[in-house]
């Protein structure tokens, strides 16, 4: 999957208020991040616009900052350099990884934003998680965010237009989604995400992209995970909040 070409250049509309710099960011996973040593080496394999990886270097760790998305990679670099922390962007999807770094290499993989669902089915899934896995020195955690896609699904077809107008960067937008959800959980489904640009002379700009997308159970996760040797250490999971995160452990 490599796409995230058009909607990297709006992707700021996409995160919270609350999680907008990379210290807000970095702030919400204080609890895990807290035991790692100054330095430790940290991997960020869905980097997206780099919030969380150059807040994560701004701390002091070695971030390496990977995305399957070319643009995504570039925005991450560019974050980096207006903050002046040091880390490395590669352009790789999660199959490719293992090509570019050593096994146990990192003492914590992040895979968050909500991410992995872009994984191919179950095999392109488990190839994702099986780099994460190989990667990770031993009782080292992988971090990982979700949506709770049982409620997607529950959810059926439909468009999910924001209720309030963003602004970022002394622009304002409102973001708009368009679900398709497939007949089973083992098809392709497709979320198209549109960025609805309002200049101040009332024209609209919009930016977007449709997307695929293959999800998953939580139980389903679970047992992936553990299967490429991750043992679930702390979960979130609630399954009438929309989205959760996962903790677990290099056994």
């Amino acid at each position: 999957m490599t796409g995230y070409g058009a909607l990297a250049e709006v992707y700021e509309w996409l995160i919270s208020d609350a999680r907008l710099t990379p210290a807000e960011f970095v702030a919400t996973f204080d609890d895990v991040i807290e035991p790692l040593p100054t330095a430790a080496a940290v991997l960020d394999c869905a980097c997206g616009t780099g919030q969380l990886a150059v807040g994560l270097a701004g701390l002091g760790m070695q971030v390496v900052a990977t995305d399957a998305s070319e643009a995504m990679v570039r925005r991450t670099g560019e974050l980096a350099q207006e903050f002046g922390v040091s880390l490395r962007t590669v352009r790789a999807a999660w199959d490719e990884l293992p090509g570019h770094f050593d096994d146990a290499s990192f003492d914590m993989v992040f895979c968050v934003g909500n991410s992995l669902h872009h994984a191919e089915g179950a095999s392109g899934r488990m190839a994702a998680l099986q780099s994460m896995s190989r990667l990770l020195r031993r009782g080292g955690h992988v971090v990982l965010t979700s949506r709770t896609w049982e409620l997607v699904r529950a959810g059926g077809s439909r468009l999910d237009i924001r209720d309030r107008v963003v602004h970022r960067n002394g622009r304002d937008a409102v973001v708009i989604y368009r679900w398709e959800i497939a007949p089973r959980w083992e098809h392709e489904h497709h979320i198209e995400i549109a960025v609805a640009e309002v200049g101040e002379d009332r024209s609209v700009l919009v930016h977007s992209e449709r997307l695929s997308s293959w999800p998953y159970r939580y139980d389903e996760l679970v047992s992936e995970l553990h299967s490429v040797g991750l043992g679930v250490e702390q979960s979130t999971f609630d399954p009438e909040v929309e989205g959760y995160r996962v903790v677990a452990t290099k056994e």
